[in-house]
């Protein structure tokens, strides 16, 4: 079966949202990785009905006015991708996860790279939200859209991410400290 694709403008960059039939097979970010997510040959149909809803619904979401979506997925992957990106569809909006935890989700703790692996090759970014989850200390990790289109993507559902930059823990008492040593009408800490 042929992939039917729509352009869209957001304000994380173009988007390319993907059918396969009646369904939502991808949405694809601008400066996505080549064969991060695999399709078959691809026809553009801006026509095509779930391309249209998805559309309308991203444009909703990116304004704060949708906090669900409802259009038809077409999960590709192996039986372990599809039970990550299940779970991530498990995510309530303005919530976020660890890998940890979706890993316990499923049963396997152990599995917290797997997670990590497959969180990665998520087809259907941000309606099936990888963005909301983050490292076990806070802190926001790799995503194919970019740490700027994450960061904006939880910002739109009132999630902060001062301080929570790849690798930088979101510890309160390390912040204050920080902001302790950089404010000079402060003395420094003993």
């Amino acid at each position: 079966m042929d992939y039917a694709y729509k352009l869209i403008d957001s304000p994380v960059g173009q988007l390319t949202l993907v059918a396969r039939g009646d369904r939502l097979a991808a949405i694809l970010w601008e400066n996505d990785r080549a064969g991060r997510v695999r399709l078959g040959e691809m026809v553009q149909d801006d026509e095509r009905a779930v391309l249209v809803k998805a559309a309308a619904q991203l444009v909703e979401y990116f304004a704060g006015n949708r906090n669900e979506f409802d259009v038809p997925l077409d999960f590709d992957g192996t039986d372990f991708q599809k039970q990550v990106w299940a779970a991530l569809l498990t995510i309530p909006y303005g919530q976020t996860r660890t890998y940890l935890q979706i890993a316990r989700q499923l049963g396997n703790e152990k599995a917290v790279r797997a997670v990590g692996a497959a969180n990665g090759r998520n087809p259907i970014s941000i309606i099936a939200p990888c963005h909301r989850v983050i490292g076990a200390g806070g802190e926001l990790t790799g995503f194919a859209g970019g740490l700027h289109a994450k960061k904006l993507l939880l910002a739109i559902e009132g999630i902060s991410t001062e301080g929570r930059d790849a690798g930088q823990s979101i510890d309160p008492r390390r912040k204050a400290q920080h902001r302790r040593i950089e404010d000079p009408n402060q003395l420094p800490l003993l």
